[in-house]
């Protein structure tokens, strides 16, 4: 995966393809859209309209396979994580003033399931926005990797310790870092990939405290609320 042959027998990367993200991406709106209505940020159907709208102006800056390595492409898709990101901190903010601020959470949770729903909603908006971050910004994005430009790694996958193990010219694509940060969401630490910059490192650390959080104040409370 990841590499072809020349003639010559020799690697070639090839870019890889837009699809896999953009349905990461899609898969927040739509988590974001279903939530219970008591979480949801008024109006609710704005913030899932601007990422359709950002997500549609990543495709089109570089639609297909991901080879594009311009300013433009980069801009706009950083815009949309920056969008995602936002949506998902308000969406924590709004969780946890729920739990926390009894005269807030009067006029907003309404069952313990609707809270665990939100919860859980929220948790994998988590881990999908952060592999979002470390696929952008590892060795330059996807375009830069595909290009081979050198750009010194932030992590270290398993598959660059055991290179006989993998595929000539495999380079990291966009479900290594779901499964990176789903582990790092479930074990509150990376298992199998290794952070080689302060950056990764900071940003692994901020994701295992939201997940924390979640797991521990949702759950808290819906025992209480039952």
């Amino acid at each position: 995966m990841g590499a072809a042959a020349d003639q010559q027998g020799v690697s070639i990367r090839v870019p890889e393809k837009r699809w896999p993200m953009a349905v990461a991406v899609l898969v927040t709106i739509v988590l974001q859209s279903v939530a219970p209505k008591q979480g949801r940020i008024v109006p609710w159907w704005v913030l899932p309209i601007v990422e359709l709208v950002a997500l549609g102006a990543v495709i089109l800056r570089d639609p297909g396979r991901i080879d594009r390595r311009t300013r433009q492409a980069r801009r706009a898709t950083l815009v949309l994580l920056v969008i995602l990101t936002i949506s998902t901190l308000v969406g924590l903010l709004i969780l946890l003033l729920d739990i926390l601020d009894t005269d807030f959470a009067a006029e907003h949770i309404t069952s313990p399931g609707g809270l665990l729903g939100r919860g859980a909603a929220l948790w994998l908006t988590n881990v999908v926005v952060f592999s979002l971050w470390y696929w952008e910004l590892d060795r330059g994005g996807a375009a830069e990797r595909a290009a081979g430009t050198g750009i010194l790694p932030s992590f270290g996958f398993p598959e660059e310790a055991m290179p006989e193990l993998a595929p000539p010219g495999w380079i990291p694509r966009y479900p290594d870092y779901l499964y990176l940060a789903f582990t790092n969401a479930t074990a509150f630490s990376p298992t199998d990939t290794l952070p080689v910059r302060t950056w990764a490192k900071m940003t692994l650390m901020s994701q295992s405290t939201i997940s924390l959080l979640i797991a521990i104040m949702v759950i808290a409370r819906a025992i209480n609320l039952l």
